[in-house]
């Protein structure tokens, strides 16, 4: 059994300390094979994105030894040595033009440094220029340049003023890339979003894209059949220490950390940091990808724009979502699908385009997400919520409607005053992320089309439907009648709770809660 680590993200290092390597290189060969070219793929973080960066610089260093019974081994590849420029943005912490401008000179240092060469130039554009120049002749080779996490610089200051200058500051620096391209093999950019006007895709017009190709859609991330390949003896002793059934165990697993998807017509994908952490926290399903912190802009470009979750994901949207985005002008469903807090379902034509149906990809993002989303909406603890959300199970399975209004009363009432300040669609998401929440606990789903009730909440003796009103409108149980929302239950052998619920925007409270078995 190979030593596990989601820590590491050098492969040489990895190959030579034992740890596990689940074998990429298939996809490495092809992209290597492409050279001269250069390509760009965006993921969510810590998804493997350095690991590969480094996978292609061992190749292009040609340390075939490494790659000893790996897939690119016996392929056709000549395994030259070229000089390697390897940028790393991830640990930049700049917040200003400035210090972003002293982050990338220090790299610069550092890769002149690493070839025997003294930097040049008054800027660091011309700098990054008259480097590339003068290791292509020293060596007597064109460069290779490995770009990781591109976007690290302009992620650390979205939503504030200096976002803008931040982003020409690397536009600058990255347009030396373009200048050069006589003198590169090879090119690959990695980042967590694609920002338009970077240099990288306004300028820098030869760099593919494949970050939703079909034939690289499970380069990164553990598709189904290498999770049961490569962890087969973790498995193993998974079933015998939880004592389940091997089916149920993968069943779990799946439900938990599957689900990314980057192509429609390609393979979804397990976050290989979640899944390593569940193995090495001795088969303990818990929150890993999200433990690491959810970027707080996320939350505020939500507030801020009116992000409507359920109508977002209550219907398909083009392919539109998955393009570049300025700085100036965010879109909230963009930056969560490139984040990975959204992905693909499903896919269909229509109107000859492509339309898409979104979700959360997976339990660990959905639960972590939601719980977020309600307290930048509520300002509740996580603890909170996790409390009130088993609160309303247990209340739901004794068929205790009194205690779920309560609860819910006591719930809205503390919801500071200047989060709901009258909007609906702070409501709406308030019930989209506490519905989705409780659906962990029992049985529960949002509104997931126009003209179907509100939510609904199914425990084992019960059915419960809700329809949710604000303001002065108290048709909610006369609605759940008139259209008779109960009608799909009623093979259940359930009892069927219908609960009508009236909500104040001015007060911030549950201002009317009408509910009725209904009896048949």
């Amino acid at each position: 059994m190979k030593k596990l680590t989601s820590s590491i993200y050098t492969f040489e290092k990895l190959i030579r300390n034992g740890f596990l390597y689940v074998d990429k290189t298939e996809y490495i060969w092809k992209l290597v094979s492409e050279a001269p070219a250069s390509f760009f793929m965006s993921r969510p973080r810590r998804f493997g994105k350095s690991l590969t960066v480094s996978t292609l610089k061992a190749v292009f260093q040609g340390n075939k030894g490494f790659f000893k019974d790996l897939a690119i081994y016996d392929k056709p590849y000549d395994w030259k040595k070229y000089p390697v420029i390897h940028l790393d943005m991830a640990n930049c912490n700049a917040k200003k033009p400035d210090d972003l401008e002293n982050f990338i000179f220090d790299i610069l240092l550092g890769v002149a440094a690493d070839f025997g060469m003294k930097l040049r130039g008054q800027s660091n554009a011309m700098r990054f220029e008259f480097v590339i120049r003068d290791i292509v002749a020293a060596a007597g080779a064109p460069v290779v340049i490995l770009l990781d996490e591109y976007d690290k610089p302009i992620l650390n200051t979205l939503m504030t003023a200096e976002a803008g200058d931040c982003r020409d500051v690397l536009k600058g620096f990255y347009s030396s890339i373009k200048k050069c391209e006589s003198m590169e093999r090879f090119v690959f950019v990695t980042g967590v979003t694609k920002f338009s006007h970077v240099s990288l895709f306004s300028e820098l017009n030869n760099l593919t894209d494949i970050t939703m190709h079909a034939d690289y859609a499970s380069m990164l991330g553990y598709t189904q059949e290498e999770l049961e390949k490569y962890f087969a003896d973790r498995i193993d002793d998974a079933v015998h220490k939880l004592n389940i059934p091997g089916e149920k165990l993968l069943a779990e697993i799946q439900s938990w950390y599957d689900g990314y998807k980057f192509h429609t017509d390609a393979e979804s994908v397990y976050n290989p940091v979640s899944l390593a952490q569940f193995f090495k926290n001795n088969y303990e399903f818990n929150n890993y990808w999200f433990s690491t912190g959810t970027p707080a802009f996320l939350m505020e470009l939500v507030k801020k724009t009116n992000f409507d979750f359920e109508n977002i994901l209550s219907r398909p949207v083009s392919s539109v979502a998955f393009d570049a985005f300025e700085i100036d002008n965010l879109d909230p469903l963009s930056l969560l699908l490139q984040t990975g807090y959204l992905s693909i379902k499903s896919m269909q034509r229509k109107f000859n385009m492509s339309w898409y149906w979104l979700d959360f990809p997976n339990q660990e993002v959905s639960v972590s997400f939601n719980t977020y989303l309600l307290n930048a909406y509520a300002e509740k603890s996580k603890n909170e919520i996790v409390s009130f959300c088993q609160q309303l199970a247990d209340a739901m399975a004794r068929g205790d409607t009194e205690t779920l209004r309560k609860a819910l009363e006591a719930f809205f009432a503390g919801i500071p005053y200047d989060l709901h300040h009258q909007n609906e669609s702070n409501f709406q998401n308030v019930f989209f992320a506490l519905f989705r929440l409780l659906g962990y606990y029992i049985t529960a789903e949002s509104r997931t089309s126009d003209g179907r009730i509100d939510a609904v909440t199914q425990t084992d003796q019960w059915v419960y439907l809700f329809e949710f009103k604000l303001n002065h409108d108290d048709s909610a149980l006369a609605q759940i009648k008139e259209k008779e929302y109960f009608k799909p239950y009623l093979l259940s052998n359930k009892r069927i709770m219908l609960i009508g619920v009236n909500f104040d925007t001015k007060t911030g409270r549950l201002s009317d809660w009408k509910s009725e078995e209904a009896i048949f």
